[in-house]
């Protein structure tokens, strides 16, 4: 945000931040970032270095019965997907972009300004500040996230399975090149709230075990070769995005269930919103001027609003273990993989590329 905003003209204070970084060494989180995005990233000279963007080929969903669903870029006329990224990387090229711009200065604390943009995630303490609701439903599931080798390699093919009430997904890592069909992935796995504690408590090879079995050995043996990291998973919506002078985005205004991977691509076009709307503004009006801040939020709110719903949407509906609703969905996941335009409409969406 405070290298769009920069882009405009405008003189910038970024706050840092009171915690380690997202992208510390630590972090063992991958994105997945559409098209839309890296046009974004790679305007500002902030897309990673080819080993950190692995481009996704294609998708296979899995269903808990026989219900499938197989995306390709090919078929998109697309080079790729999406992109898993690595977050250190990106963090790393954010920053050598901010040490290149001028306008950009960092502060330890806020300052008076014309405009303050809340960028502070979902837990922000200057949201709260400002008077905003945010409802907050939590899901009864918690996301893991961890590196894992594979005896088998991606393909560059992202592997999804809904089982049980639970999402997997494996995201293929190694960049591009000789290493880009390997075998080291980005784990996320959603389970019930009331195994995941177990899960991250058990030894590395009980783990894996557990792991293999919800892949159905589809890739082979597996190897953890990083730490175990954990969180709880909800669906929140700020009640207003924006007043006079303040203004929400990314997940201080919206977070929604990762099992689509988008929840950076659509903090990412919040950030490319806002920027358009004040770079486009009335000579006469102000950065901080209402009218204009609402424009923004009219604007993102539908879209965001969308993908909370369906995200949501398909969390609830797997959670579903009755046989007639397993049944019924995945003839569902069969239908939409044979529907042609409809199936075409939705990678679209999903890629960025409207």
């Amino acid at each position: 945000m405070a290298l769009l905003l920069a882009r405009e003209g405008l003189r910038v204070g970024l706050v840092r931040a009171s915690q380690p970084a997202a992208g510390a060494s630590s972090d063992v989180r991958a994105y997945a970032l559409n098209a839309a995005s890296r046009s974004l990233l790679d305007g500002l000279r902030a897309w990673p270095d080819a080993q950190h963007a692995t481009p996704v080929l294609g998708m296979r969903v899995h269903g808990d019965e026989a219900g499938r669903v197989h995306f390709d870029a090919l078929a998109q006329g697309a080079d790729a997907l999406a992109w898993i990224v690595d977050v250190q990387a990106l963090q790393q090229r954010l920053d050598e972009a901010l040490r290149y711009q001028p306008l950009v200065e960092w502060l330890d604390q806020p300052q008076a300004a014309a405009l303050t943009v809340v960028c502070e995630g979902k837990t922000s303490s200057t949201r709260a500040e400002f008077g905003v609701q945010f409802d907050v439903t939590p899901y009864p599931q918690r996301a893991i996230a961890a590196r894992v080798h594979c005896e088998k390699p991606h393909e560059q093919l992202a592997s999804q399975w809904f089982a049980d009430g639970e999402i997997l997904a494996f995201l293929p890592l190694g960049g591009i090149g000789e290493a880009a069909d390997g075998n080291s992935v980005a784990l996320v796995w959603s389970v019930k709230a009331q195994r995941a504690d177990g899960l991250l408590a058990l030894d590395k090879a009980q783990f894996e075990a557990e792991l293999e079995a919800a892949s159905h050995g589809a890739l082979g043996k597996l190897t953890l070769t990083s730490d175990r990291a954990g969180w709880p998973l909800q669906l929140a919506r700020a009640d207003r995005w924006c007043g006079s002078g303040w203004v929400l985005a990314g997940d201080a205004a919206h977070t929604v269930h990762p099992l689509a991977g988008q929840g950076l691509n659509l903090g990412l076009a919040d950030a490319r919103k806002l920027a358009r709307v004040l770079g486009a503004r009335e000579a006469w009006r102000g950065l901080g001027d209402l009218k204009l801040l609402r424009r923004y939020e009219r604007s993102r709110k539908a879209e965001v609003l969308a993908m909370g719903l369906a995200t949501d949407g398909l969390q609830q509906l797997f959670s579903w273990q009755a046989r007639p609703w397993m049944r019924l969905r995945n003839w569902g996941m069969m239908g939409f993989d044979q529907s042609g335009p409809l199936k075409n409409w939705v990678a679209r969406q999903a890629m960025g590329r409207l």
